[in-house]
């Protein structure tokens, strides 16, 4: 049995379409205008090598510069400049083979002078080449808009699964009965303190039962959540848990995805405060640093083994969300910055923002 063979659809784009046209000069060859000499044939054919040849080349050529990746003004000047290199260099590849053959002659019979082949070259290859250009980048254009609706219906999907995970999270009986405890301890010894902490619990329950559509949200109402959580948490710890805020002002209007800061305070509560004895520090730090928007949480604590290799479903979906929203250019990393504090830092550019 033989081996099945495959060829790649961009190889069979290329080779279906640079021989259109010799196809087609050669069917009006033969049945229109009854004349074809092996002469032209040869000429066609080797045409459609050339044609070949240079936009594979071109193509190489886009993906070592990376141009589809940049902006749409660099991308049109940058597509302008090799369509032209490219024709030229195409119709000097061609012009020599062609003339010392003759593979091309006027309509009088005669061999074109070696100049005027190459001008007569470069206006063939010219227009062709701008066509291949233009179909080349609109299928990439089509691609990339279908990646990202993909992206983005990954996005809403994870988002749900976050939603889901983190309702678990806050309404789950230990959560609840640690809270509503801490509340009833406050009754008598703090009437006001336990109002508050009512108006606190109730804020996260609706904020977490809330489904929330948009992909980001103010930094400021992200910050507020936060804010409830840890002061109920709080009630729980005592003195065993301190909070600290380093927020530029400024930052506060910033798009961040929900909950996502929320999930590094929680990682830093469960990993890290609770499992130290005499309790800790949690700092939310939030600033500018250079293009991006820098969201931190610094926690008393060492990394394990979980934190180390990127685990758990909070730091993988915070990763992920990044990804999906930003792409390369945001950045996440949690690491040991002193034998007793470990860091999970986001870097959001500001120029998606």
């Amino acid at each position: 049995m033989m081996p099945k063979l495959n060829i790649s659809r961009y190889w069979v784009c290329q080779i279906v379409g640079w021989g259109l046209l010799p196809a087609i000069n050669i069917f009006f060859g033969i049945f229109i205008f009854d004349r074809l000499s092996e002469r032209q044939i040869w000429r066609w054919l080797f045409f459609m090598e050339m044609g070949i040849l240079f936009t594979h080349l071109m193509r190489e050529l886009i993906h070592r510069l990376d141009i589809l990746t940049k902006s749409m003004q660099k991308q049109i000047l940058a597509f302008l400049l090799l369509i032209t290199i490219f024709s030229l260099m195409a119709a000097t590849s061609a012009t020599p083979f062609e003339h010392q053959f003759t593979l091309r002659r006027d309509k009088a019979g005669m061999p074109y002078t070696y100049e005027e082949l190459l001008i007569l070259n470069f206006g063939v290859y010219l227009p062709l080449i701008i066509i291949w250009t233009m179909i080349y980048f609109s299928y990439h254009f089509v691609s990339k808009s279908r990646k990202q609706q993909m992206n983005t219906i990954k996005l809403e999907a994870l988002v749900k699964e976050l939603e889901l995970k983190t309702i678990k999270a806050h309404i789950n009986p230990h959560f609840i009965f640690n809270a509503l405890n801490g509340i009833r301890a406050l009754i008598d010894e703090n009437p006001v303190r336990a109002r508050k902490a009512v108006t606190e619990l109730s804020n996260i329950l609706r904020s977490s039962l809330s489904a929330e559509k948009a992909e980001t949200v103010n930094f400021s109402q992200e910050l507020k959540i936060v804010k409830d959580y840890l002061a109920l948490e709080n009630m729980r710890f005592e003195d065993r848990l301190k909070v600290e805020y380093d927020v530029d002002d400024d930052t506060l209007d910033q798009q961040v995805p929900p909950m996502m800061l929320q999930t590094l305070v929680e990682n830093a509560i469960k990993h890290g405060i609770s499992k130290q004895v005499r309790g800790g520090v949690v700092k939310i730090v939030s600033d500018f640093k250079g293009h991006y928007h820098e969201l931190a949480v610094v926690n008393t604590g060492q990394l394990n083994g979980t934190s180390k290799s990127g685990g758990g479903f909070g730091l993988s979906s915070t990763k992920d969300r990044l990804q999906l929203l930003y792409g390369e250019k945001a950045k996440f990393e949690i690491k040991q910055v002193d034998p007793n504090l470990v860091e999970a830092k986001v870097l959001i550019p500001l120029s998606l923002n």
